[in-house]
C-alpha cells in the first residue's frame, strides 16, 4: 500500500518561496506529478457540481477535459497547456494566505479520501474506471440539456479515485456513471419523442 498523497503538504512545497514571485499554472501542474491530469480535470469540473442553470456551461468545462484527456492517454507526463495560458499565475504570498485559510479543509479532505480497497483502482478496474471516466466526460460535454449533474459527480469521484487510489471514490464514480447512463438515456427517449411529437404536429398543420 502506497502513502497518502498529503495534498497540504505538496502544495505547501509548491508555494513556499518569496511572497512576490508567481507561481504559474504550468509549475502548479507539474508539481502535482502523476496526478495533474485529475486535479485539472476535477477543477474544471467543479462548476457543474453545483445547478447554476448557466447555459453550455458544461460543454465548456467538458471541451477542455476531452483533450486534457487526449493529452494524458497519449501518454504525457504532465498537461500541455497553451503558453498565454500556463505563463499565468498567482503571486506565492496570495497563495500562502489562501493555504493557511484552507489548511483545516484540506485536512478534512485528506482524512476522507485515502488509500483503501486498492483492487478497486489497478490492472483491470483501473483501465475500466478509466473507460467510465472518459465516457462522463463525453456526455458532461455534449449538448445535452438537464444532463450535467450525474456526469459531474461521477469525474469527481473518479477524480478523487485516482489522486488517491481510493476504492470508495471508485464505487461512487461507478454509481454515478450507471445513473448518468439511465439518466441520459431517458433524456435521449423523451427528446426523440418531443421531436417527433414536433414534426407531427407540424406535418398536419401545412397538409390539414
Amino acid at each position: 500500500m502506497k502513502d497518502n498523497f498529503g495534498l497540504y503538504d505538496a502544495l505547501d512545497r509548491m508555494f513556499e518561496g518569496a511572497g512576490d514571485s508567481v507561481l504559474t499554472l504550468d509549475e502548479f501542474l507539474a508539481g502535482l506529478q502523476g496526478r495533474s491530469y485529475a486535479f485539472a480535470i476535477m477543477a474544471l469540473n467543479v462548476p457543474n457540481i453545483i445547478p447554476t442553470g448557466i447555459p453550455w456551461l458544461s460543454t465548456i468545462t467538458g471541451v477542455p477535459m476531452l483533450l486534457l484527456l487526449a493529452q494524458f492517454f497519449a501518454g504525457r507526463p504532465v498537461p500541455s497547456l497553451p503558453r498565454m495560458v500556463g505563463r499565468r499565475g498567482l503571486p506565492r504570498a496570495k497563495l500562502q494566505k489562501f493555504l493557511g485559510r484552507a489548511r483545516r479543509y484540506i485536512r478534512w479532505l485528506e482524512d476522507t479520501v485515502h488509500v483503501r480497497h486498492e483492487w478497486w483502482v489497478t490492472d483491470t478496474p483501473r483501465r475500466l474506471l478509466l473507460t467510465a471516466w472518459s465516457l462522463n466526460i463525453l456526455v458532461l460535454a455534449l449538448p445535452i440539456p438537464f444532463d450535467n449533474l450525474f456526469p459531474s459527480y461521477a469525474i469527481l469521484f473518479i477524480c478523487l479515485a485516482l489522486i488517491e487510489d481510493d476504492g470508495v471514490m471508485a464505487m461512487l464514480g461507478w454509481l454515478f456513471t450507471i445513473v448518468t447512463a439511465i439518466w441520459t438515456a431517458f433524456l435521449l427517449m423523451v427528446g426523440h419523442a418531443a421531436i417527433m411529437a414536433v414534426i407531427a404536429a407540424v406535418r398536419d398543420y401545412l397538409f390539414s
